[in-house]
């Protein structure tokens, strides 16, 4: 794909195929990923694949866990809930997901198991999990250069054929996740990625979440009236 076809392209995949992805393609995919600009080339990053059985593991604990009540035991600082515009923006997309699978506004079966589906990894057949070393966890150009490389490899993934969605229902039980993918307790859970071919008749799938525009974003400094 040309590159602005991958960028303007790619969305955000929550219904996936069950066919298996090669370890040679996810290996190609990481591999681009890499290329993603780190802080004085630190690259923090690690990635645990998981598919199988020892993701089966993880879908059941999460959603245990998460129908018992247990409280979220993300590692990844979450920050105060979103308000205003940027609460605005969630409750918009959401809003966009939820019409498009006629989930109705009063439906609390149907949104509870929406819920499920995030701690499920979206019953994708991969789980990415993104993962930094300890030893920087107090730089705040650990997590912005472990950003930049999620955002790299759902991209790279885009390119060749492939869905992706950056989560954090898939870690917020970091226990579940920590023992069923073996992480070492040098590593932070970062995020995790559903990965894998989209199903491409999930209605879902064919939502594009709105952006605002380029005027709204940015101010220019320094040029001539008119830019």
């Amino acid at each position: 794909m040309e590159f602005d076809d991958v960028i303007l392209g790619r969305r955000s995949i929550r219904g996936y195929k069950p066919d298996p992805v090669p370890p040679e393609l996810i290996k190609e995919i990481l591999a681009l990923a890499m290329r993603a600009p780190s802080s004085m080339n630190t690259q923090p990053w690690n990635f645990y694949v998981i598919t199988g059985e020892p993701l089966d593991r993880i879908r059941q604990g999460n959603t245990e866990r998460n129908l018992a009540g247990v409280p979220h035991s993300r590692e990844f600082r979450i920050g105060q809930p979103f308000e205003g515009v940027h609460r605005e923006r969630q409750i918009g997309v959401a809003k966009q997901l939820f019409s498009a699978m006629g989930i109705a506004r009063d439906d609390k079966q149907q949104r509870q198991d929406w819920v499920l589906r995030g701690f499920r990894q979206f019953d994708a057949p991969v789980c990415v999990i993104i993962t930094y070393d300890r030893v920087l966890a107090s730089s705040d150009d650990t997590a912005f250069d472990c950003g930049a490389v999620a955002t790299a490899l759902v991209n790279a993934a885009w390119s060749r054929g492939l869905g992706a969605v950056i989560n954090s229902q898939g870690i917020m039980q970091s226990p579940v996740v920590r023992e069923h993918a073996g992480i070492a307790d040098d590593q932070v859970i970062m995020k995790s990625i559903a990965l894998g071919w989209p199903d491409h008749s999930f209605p879902a799938n064919a939502v594009v979440s709105e952006r605002k525009s380029v005027d709204e974003a940015t101010t220019f400094v320094g040029f001539a009236s008119g830019a």
